[in-house]
Parts: structure tokens; sequence; C-alpha cells
């Protein structure tokens, strides 16, 4: 099965955790919590000052530094324009630091609700948000930080599925079959016109806070893209109500910032990549203990049966036409 280079969090032990907060002048006066992340290593503790923060130690060789730091000057740009986001703090003079081979971060510990999908008054303060996230996001791109793509969504991963042992043999043929017939399909269509600019990149319920408005959290997959990849997450249900919640987004979303209708016709490509990218990303971390622990029916054939009529439905979602706004008579 093919991995990532053989790094691991096995020296990532308590005693390092808190010398590396006492290295930038933090002292836990509580046990560390750990909090659920699967791609990096993420704690909560208490300070002196009774103040709660989460602490971020981010997987080595997945990011550079400058891709760390574009990601914070990211963060500190939307926070100067007074976007609730929880950014990095500056300790010790910087907000990304490093100790003993790992970058790391320090975030203030935020409270609050969790965002109602259902709730459509919620959703147009997200859409409102989202289109001043964007309209930062629009005044330059990422350098070092990649752009959404066919290659890194699909078609390495591919590669990646061709050789994962987690595939049973009866269902290999048929799972791969179903992924090249997806996969042509999202090709054939990733030929629609956008305009790249930085995204949150990961815009799903989850990493959005709810207090008296909106908090977004996580930029960990901030790269360039299509402005709806930060938009088809918020949708959910069938067409009807897709569409009924796309109206009060983009509403909203184009207070602050234009959208270009073409970029619909990518939600379902955008969906179906999203699919695959996932499936070789979990093969790939199998050597991190965490996931054979948080994902155990990754190993079990009736998960990859059931992975081959999702990406055939998929590939039906291709072949309808795309999610429009609602006309407007």
């Amino acid at each position: 099965m093919t991995t990532t280079p053989a790094f691991n969090f096995h020296a990532l032990t308590p005693d390092l955790i808190l010398d590396a907060l006492q290295h930038v002048g933090l002292y836990a006066e509580s046990g560390l919590t750990e909090l659920n992340s699967y791609e990096n290593r993420v704690f909560q503790f208490m300070g002196e000052s009774r103040q709660r923060y989460v602490v971020k130690f981010y997987r080595p060789e997945r990011w550079s530094e400058a891709q760390l730091r574009e990601e914070h000057a990211y963060a500190a740009a939307l926070n100067e324009a007074e976007i609730p986001l929880i950014a990095p703090l500056s300790l010790a003079g910087d907000t990304l630091n490093a100790y003993h081979g790992y970058f790391f971060a320090v975030f203030p510990s935020a409270g609050g609700r969790q965002y109602e999908v259902d709730n459509l008054d919620q959703l147009e303060m997200v859409g409102r948000y989202l289109g001043r996230i964007h309209q930062i996001g629009s005044q330059d791109v990422f350098k070092a930080r990649p752009t959404l793509g066919l290659d890194e969504y699909v078609i390495h991963p591919r590669q990646v599925l061709e050789t994962c042992a987690l595939i049973p043999d009866g269902q290999r043929h048929a799972f791969l079959a179903a992924a090249d017939n997806l996969i042509n399909a999202i090709q054939q269509h990733w030929h629609t016109q956008w305009q790249p600019l930085r995204l949150h990149g990961d815009c799903h319920p989850g990493n959005i806070l709810w207090r008296d408005g909106p908090c977004f959290v996580d930029l960990d997959d901030a790269r360039n893209g299509p402005a709806v990849q930060d938009l088809w997450m918020l949708l959910h249900g069938d067409k009807a109500e897709q569409r009924i919640q796309l109206d009060i987004l983009l509403e909203a979303y184009e207070e602050f910032s234009g959208f270009d209708q073409r970029e619909l016709a990518l939600i379902e490509p955008l969906r179906a990549m999203r699919m695959v990218h996932y499936l070789a990303w979990v093969a790939r971390r199998w050597e991190d203990p965490a996931f054979p622990r948080s994902f155990p029916w990754m190993t079990e054939g009736s998960f990859w049966e059931r992975q081959t009529a999702v990406f055939r439905e998929q590939l039906n979602q291709l072949q309808e036409p795309p999610l429009q706004l609602t006309p407007m008579y």
C-alpha cells in the first residue's frame, strides 16, 4: 500500500508538548486534552492566567514552512478585516514556532454552539461572511500553497487506491472500474472557467462555530481554487432544498463578492473529487495508529462494496443538469 514518508507522532510525548509550550512562554496549569484531529495533533490546556488555549502540532512533511506561513498570514488578514476566524497567537515573536522537528501554533480556545445546518438564518449570515472572506481572498493568491486541481484530488489518489491493501481482492476490480468511470467524468466537467482565489478550503459545517454569529476555524486546507469550493459543502438535501439554500447563500454572499454562476457546474465534480481524495487520504495515513483506530470499517469488504455503489451514483449525478439558482421572473 502506498503511504506517506515514514514519519509519525510517536515522539510527540506529553513532556515534549509541555516543553514546547514553555519554549514560547506558556505554562500549562491543567492536563492536556487531546481534541479530535486526524491530520495533525491538537490539544487543549489551561494556562497560568486561567485562559484556555489550543495547541496544534502540524503533521511533518505535509506543508512546508512557507505554506504554513501563508496560512497564518491569510488568517491575520481576515482578522484585520474583522472577520470572525480563529487565528494563531503570536508567541515569542512568531505565530509559527518549531520544537524538536515539529512546527506548532497556539490558538485561543473558542467556545460556541454547533452550526445548525437547517437554520436558514444562520446560512444567510454564513453566506455574508464567506463573501467577506472571499473579498479578502481575491486580493491575491497563495504563492506557496497549491491550487485545487485534478492531480492532487483524483490522479494521485487513484494511484494510491490502485495498490491499497485495504481493498479486498474480491472488491478491487469493481471498485477501481467505478473509480475510473467517475474520474473520467470529472475530467470532462473540469473545463468550466473559474478565477482562482484564496479559499478556506474545507468550509463544512463542522468548521463553523456559532456564538453571536459564525466563527470560522481551521485553515489547514486553505489553497487557491474556485469560490464555489467554499459554498457547496453547506448545501444538503434534495435538489429543491439545495436550490432554496443556494438562493439564500448567494444572495447574502454577493453583498460583498461577485459570483460567477458558471461555477455552479463544478459542485458535483468537486463532490466527486472529495470522495476519491478522502479514501486515498485514509489509505496514505494508515500507518498512523490513529487511522486504523478511527476508521476500522475501511478493512471490511462491505465498506468497499458501498463505496463502489456511491461512486456509481455520483457518476449519475454528474450526468444530470447542474444545480441552478431559482429563475427570476
